[in-house]
């Protein structure tokens, strides 16, 4: 069964928030009403909007102020505004309607025809964005799922054919067992990124990373250049340091995207010409620069970091899944930073930007920090959604099921300001410690922000957010509710 669309519907006059509904409701629509700005952001706080009609003329925020409101922030930016006015036809007005985002501008009195036909145009292009987007998430779920099961048979190949170049004595016999060996390998990475991928694009980055310490990111890059070194005696690895250099971080998956991007570089490079890798530590960033005297086409630089790229674009001699760049760009995202390329006749440079983040060492307000409870059976996802808040400012806690979750609840001592709330949990689920905290007198005042891939079958009272969750919007959404204890 479909989910129901919203639509939003803003208006201080309760008269035309009757009529509005009663023109546009139809079956799978959810009418939302709102009769200032507020209560607008509040309603878009706790649901995911096609579309919004909106009233220019409002006292304390009018629509104007209401659409820049939704602009600046990330969960309601895209939300699609036709703004609604009785006024006059003053071109400047309408001017400023389509300045701060609005789709069309309509006047009273309104054509039914007309309202019902531009919404019905909002409301079928977010279905079919919602069908698209479950397409993606099945055919990624497909794709790990292949990922996973390949691993077992594909490792049994392996552990044969090693066994046997330990066996065989003929010379020909050996070069095939080593072709078929370096092959097996080269499936494995194969394998290994369509899982990172699956993580990536699935949970939104969470969980991507499997731990946050302090590292140096200087000794990362020197243990990368010496491995590649080896693999490639005829090139030269120059690694060049300065500053303090020290973050936190996942090291492995740096090494990963280190290693992708010096190996590329190594690979795709100007033959006799040295690699030279910089690793820089400013005040609040560590940069580290991949630089050789390659060249990457001005056409193929937009969607570079774009998975299942067509590589022979960039280079002919490529093989693989074109992931690498793809991943190593993902990894640097779940650090809070990102990669950038240029190319030019001179060669080509990558830049890694990785945030400096002392481990955990956010100055607390002499306010106490609120208390935030994370519920989820993923280990990994508990463990990066815990480590964001506490770099946001908050105190964090977790627990990996319901009943664990409920311990925490009934303890004074440990009770929560907030609890971010898996649903779907072996033993206790999510609804059953949702239905229990409604049930106390004191537990029920706490906020709930539940993650569900059904949105319309939420709890009512909680505040949801639809699954893939995206880490920046579930920390603005908390944010919203605990605006003085978030770090800016």
């Amino acid at each position: 069964m479909a989910e129901p669309i919203h639509f939003l519907i803003v208006d201080d006059t309760e008269d035309n928030l009757v009529a509005l509904e009663a023109l546009l409701r139809r079956d799978g629509l959810t009418i939302l009403k709102a009769r200032s700005g507020a209560e607008a952001l509040e309603l878009l706080l706790a649901h995911e909007v096609a579309l919004a009609l909106v009233d220019v003329q409002m006292p304390e925020m009018d629509g104007f102020e209401l659409a820049e409101l939704m602009r600046g922030a990330e969960r309601t930016k895209h939300v699609p505004i036709i703004f609604v006015t009785a006024g006059s036809r003053d071109p400047q007005c309408v001017f400023r309607g389509y300045e701060t985002g609005a789709v069309d501008f309509l006047f009273k009195p309104l054509d039914p025809h007309v309202l019902r036909g531009k919404a019905d145009v909002f409301f079928e292009l977010h279905r079919q964005r919602n069908e698209l987007a479950s397409a993606l998430r099945l055919n990624e779920i497909f794709v790990g799922i292949l990922g996973h099961d390949l691993r077992n048979p594909l490792s049994a190949v392996l552990a044969g054919a090693q066994l046997l170049e330990r066996q065989v004595s003929g010379d020909a016999q050996l070069r095939t067992l080593q072709r078929m060996t370096a092959a097996g390998n080269r499936m494995t990475e194969m394998i290994e990124q369509l899982l990172d991928l699956t993580r990536a694009r699935l949970a939104g980055g969470l969980g991507f990373l499997r731990t946050r310490k302090p590292l140096d990111v200087r000794a990362l890059v020197e243990r990368t250049a010496e491995e590649l070194q080896q693999s490639h005696p005829e090139r030269q690895v120059v690694v060049e340091t300065v500053g303090d250099c020290s973050t936190v971080g996942d090291a492995d998956r740096l090494l990963q995207l280190l290693s992708n991007l010096v190996a590329n570089a190594l690979e795709h490079g100007t033959a006799g010409s040295p690699v030279v890798v910089t690793v820089r530590g400013d005040h609040d960033e560590v940069i580290v620069q991949v630089k050789n005297r390659g060249t990457i086409p001005a056409d193929a630089l937009p969607t570079l970091f774009d998975p299942f790229r067509d590589r022979r674009r960039t280079s002919p001699r490529s093989r693989g899944l074109g992931l690498g760049l793809y991943i190593s760009q993902q990894v640097a995202v779940a650090h809070g930073g990102h990669i950038d390329v240029a190319s030019d006749a001179g060669g080509t440079s990558f830049a890694v930007r990785l945030p400096r983040r002392m481990n955990h060492a956010v100055a607390k307000d002499v306010e106490r920090a609120a208390k935030i409870l994370v519920v989820d059976d993923d280990e990994n996802i508990r463990d990066s959604l815990r480590e964001a808040f506490e770099e946001q400012g908050y105190d964090a806690v977790t627990a990996a099921d319901g009943r664990e979750a409920l311990e925490i609840l009934h303890d004074g001592a440990q009770r929560p300001d907030l609890v971010v709330l898996d649903l779907v949990m072996p033993a206790v689920d999510g609804w059953r410690v949702y239905e229990t905290m409604q049930a106390d007198p004191v537990l029920s005042k706490i906020p709930v922000v539940v993650s569900t891939s059904n949105p319309a079958g939420a709890p009512s009272g909680a505040v949801v957010l639809p699954k893939p969750l995206k880490l920046a919007r579930l920390l603005a959404t908390v944010a919203g509710l605990f605006p003085r204890h978030a770090r800016t």
